[in-house]
């Protein structure tokens, strides 16, 4: 029997719909992950992949940090914190790697990404997922390409300013251009490997909030509410199983992050320091890149569980703008007529007396509900509230839910923290 575990880059079966051009969105994707070399579908492609992990990754940075060395140097080509830089791209590099690497083994690039379920989806979600597939990539270009050409100016200046005072080995220019093309394939080999598994997470909570808008217009249909909990229930195991994949990424991101802006503020504030683009140069890219990737993940994580809280606030406006349509019913069940349309709008005037909305909330907005209650009574409804209530999705970290308050809670800390260890630097300074 053949194996039935999928790596990233292995092809699998197409489905109906608007995947059937499989090859064609994720083209780009598979593209992008055999540049970074992660095809461990065999032995000898899953030895390459490590080889060229542990070269790029490791064996430059470490040999490129020894090799070039310069004591002799001026100060603008002393590279005081070449060392913060390269442990930080170095073991978020690795972290990333290693992420890659447990899923491979686990999941097809179809089944992490939840196109093996997409088949019975709408074929408004199965678009808007293809059109964000298809996008991810040109998004992992627009972040890493300012930070690559930054880097590549800086170090070309670096090389050719230098001159003779630089190490080299040899023949001078055969030498640097060699250093140089090295160093340049390490960070770029380093940066986009963590910010393809930002855009990977990002792709994945988006696929979810397509979902989250969908499921949200059973609130203006006809129809049962064991329907919309079978629903409910899919979307949050799914969200089950983003957070249970990326928990330890989100985490370890976090706190390594903080980590390296706390090392680069010692390094930096002190007034012996004397920072200047030439010698910062570097480690302002490398700052740039690490938040810019934390900054992902975030996004995406408050973004998707503040759409999946919203639909407590929408079936809560549902529950009410069925209690208070004036129908009197002894049984205890809605009315078998429908409502019509005047009835149903006609506090609209009154309700939305601002044609502005907030974008972020356009689940939870102010109209009322068209009402459909042909077989949902009020117990029904207000049973499906009171779960909805208790029964909050979203992206967790161990527990810890990435809302808008977890971030607010996030940011005192940072704060609380940059400023005691501000004090402390310009104290001791």
């Amino acid at each position: 029997m053949e194996d039935e575990r999928e790596t990233f880059l292995s092809k699998s079966p197409q489905v109906s719909g608007n995947l059937d051009n499989e090859g064609a969105e994720l083209k780009s994707l598979r593209l992008c992950l055999k540049w970074v070399c992660l095809d461990q579908s065999n032995l000898w492609r899953a030895s390459l992949s490590w080889s060229i992990f542990f070269l790029l990754a490791i064996g430059v940075p470490i040999g490129s940090h020894f090799a070039l060395s310069c004591s002799s140097c001026d100060e603008n080509h002393s590279r005081p914190y070449r060392l913060v830089v390269q442990i930080s791209l170095s073991v978020f590099a690795t972290l990333s790697f290693l992420c890659l690497s447990t899923w491979s083994n686990k999941h097809g690039l179809r089944k992490f990404l939840f196109l093996d379920k997409l088949s019975d989806a709408s074929e408004k979600v199965q678009h808007g997922y293809t059109k964000q597939l298809q996008r991810s990539m040109k998004l992992l270009l627009v972040f890493l390409l300012p930070c690559f050409i930054s880097v590549c100016a800086y170090k070309i200046w670096w090389y050719v300013s230098g001159g003779t005072k630089l190490p080299y080995y040899v023949n001078i220019y055969i030498s640097d251009t060699i250093l140089c093309t090295l160093e340049l394939c390490s960070w770029l080999y380093r940066t986009a490997i963590f910010f393809l598994v930002c855009i990977l997470f990002r792709v994945s909570c988006y696929l979810q909030i397509l979902r989250l808008e969908d499921f949200a217009q059973v609130f203006q249909k006809e129809t049962e509410v064991g329907s919309i909990l079978v629903e409910h229930f899919k979307i949050r195991r799914n969200l089950r199983i983003i957070s249970h994949r990326f928990r330890a990424f989100i985490f370890l991101t976090l706190v390594l992050v903080t980590a390296s802006q706390f090392t680069t503020l010692l390094d930096t504030v002190p007034s012996s320091a004397n920072v200047n683009i030439f010698k910062a140069g570097e480690l302002i890219v490398c700052s740039i890149s690490l938040v810019t990737g934390l900054f992902i993940c975030l996004r995406s994580a408050t973004k998707i569980t503040h759409k999946a809280q919203s639909l407590t606030s929408l079936a809560a406006k549902w529950h009410a703008c069925a209690t208070i349509n004036p129908f009197d019913n002894t049984d205890g069940e809605t009315p078998r007529a429908r409502i019509t349309s005047s009835q149903v709008f006609s506090m609209n005037h009154y309700w939305e007396s601002d044609d502005e909305e907030d974008g972020d909330d356009d689940l939870d907005n102010t109209k009322l509900v068209p009402i459909f209650t042909h077989t949902i009574s009020f117990q029904k409804r207000q049973a499906l509230v009171t779960y909805l209530e208790n029964n909050k999705a979203g992206i967790t970290v161990f527990g810890f839910m990435l809302d808008r308050t977890g971030l607010r809670s996030i940011f005192l800390l940072e704060l609380a923290l940059f400023l005691w260890l501000l004090k402390k630097t310009i104290d001791v300074s």
